[in-house]
C-alpha cells in the first residue's frame, strides 16, 4: 500500500458507512491521521471496528449533522484539536429520497437539499480556515451522474448535486491562489446503504432506469473500494494539477 498520506491530517463525512467509510479507511491505510465524521454513531463505531489495531492511534470519531451549522463548526474543532490542523476535507455525506415530484413533500425537499448542498456548504465553510493554513490544502466533494444525466423519481437528489457541481468550480477558482484545491467525485451506481435501501415509487418505469449501472463487470453496482481508490489519488500530490473538475467513477454509464 503506498503511504502517500503520511503527515497528512483528513476529515471525512459520512463515514460511517458506504462510500465515506471506504475512504476513511483507505486513507487511514496510506499513513493518514484522519477524523471519520457522522451522524450515525453506531456506523462510526463499525468504522473504528474495521481499521486495523495498528492504524487505530491515528483514527477518531466525531458526531456530526452536517446540515446543523453548528454543529459543523463543532465537528471541525473537534478535528482540529485531534489533528493539530487540516489539510484535506472529504464530504461524503449525503441522502437519497425517491418519489414522484409532483407528490414530493416541501420538507423531503428541503432534507435532501440540507444535507447534500447545504451540508457541503457548511463543512467548507467551517474548514477552510484550517485547509488556508495548511498551503495545500484539498477539497473533495460528492456529486453524482444524476447531475448529468436524466435521473428519474430523483429530482431532489439530482438538483442538489448539481449545485454541488457548482460549488466546487466556485470555490476552486476563488481560492486557486492560496493554494487550495477542490474537485468533484461523480459515482454512478455504487452498492451502498443508500442504494440498496432504495425504493422507487410501486408505479415507476424501470425502463427509465436502464443507464443506472454502468458497463462494466456486466452492469453490475461499483463497490464502495472502486470510489475510494480514486479519491486517495485525488487529494495526494498525484493530484496536484487537478481542480475544479469532476472525476466521473459509474462504469461507463454516461459513456
Amino acid at each position: 500500500m503506498n503511504r502517500r498520506y503520511d503527515g497528512r491530517r483528513v476529515l471525512v463525512t459520512g463515514a460511517g458507512s458506504g462510500i465515506g467509510q471506504g475512504i476513511a479507511l483507505r486513507l487511514l491505510a496510506e499513513g493518514a491521521t484522519l477524523v471519520a465524521a457522522d451522524i450515525n454513531t453506531a456506523g462510526l463505531t463499525s468504522t473504528l471496528d474495521a481499521a486495523p489495531a495498528d492504524q487505530r492511534e491515528r483514527l477518531r470519531t466525531v458526531e456530526v449533522n452536517v446540515a446543523d451549522q453548528d454543529s459543523t463548526r463543532a465537528a471541525v474543532a473537534q478535528a482540529v484539536e485531534f489533528l493539530g490542523g487540516l489539510d484535506v476535507l472529504v464530504n461524503a455525506a449525503g441522502i437519497m429520497r425517491a418519489g414522484h415530484l409532483h407528490e414530493m413533500s416541501l420538507e423531503t425537499w428541503n432534507q435532501v437539499i440540507g444535507v447534500n448542498l447545504t451540508g457541503t456548504f457548511l463543512m467548507i465553510q467551517a474548514a477552510l480556515p484550517q485547509l488556508l493554513e495548511s498551503q495545500h490544502g484539498v477539497i473533495v466533494n460528492f456529486s453524482s451522474t444524476s447531475a448529468f444525466g436524466a435521473a428519474p423519481y430523483v429530482g431532489a437528489y439530482a438538483a442538489s448535486k448539481a449545485g454541488v457541481n457548482a460549488l466546487t468550480h466556485s470555490l476552486a477558482l476563488e481560492y486557486s491562489k492560496q493554494g487550495l484545491r477542490a474537485v468533484n467525485i461523480v459515482p454512478g451506481a455504487i452498492l451502498t446503504g443508500i442504494t440498496s435501501g432504495f425504493e422507487l415509487p410501486a408505479d415507476a418505469d424501470w425502463s427509465l432506469m436502464a443507464r443506472l449501472p454502468g458497463w462494466l463487470e456486466g452492469g453490475a453496482f461499483g463497490k464502495p473500494e472502486d470510489i475510494a481508490g480514486v479519491v486517495a489519488m485525488v487529494a495526494s500530490d498525484d493530484g496536484r494539477y487537478m481542480t475544479g473538475t469532476e472525476l466521473r467513477v459509474d462504469g461507463g454509464a454516461l459513456m
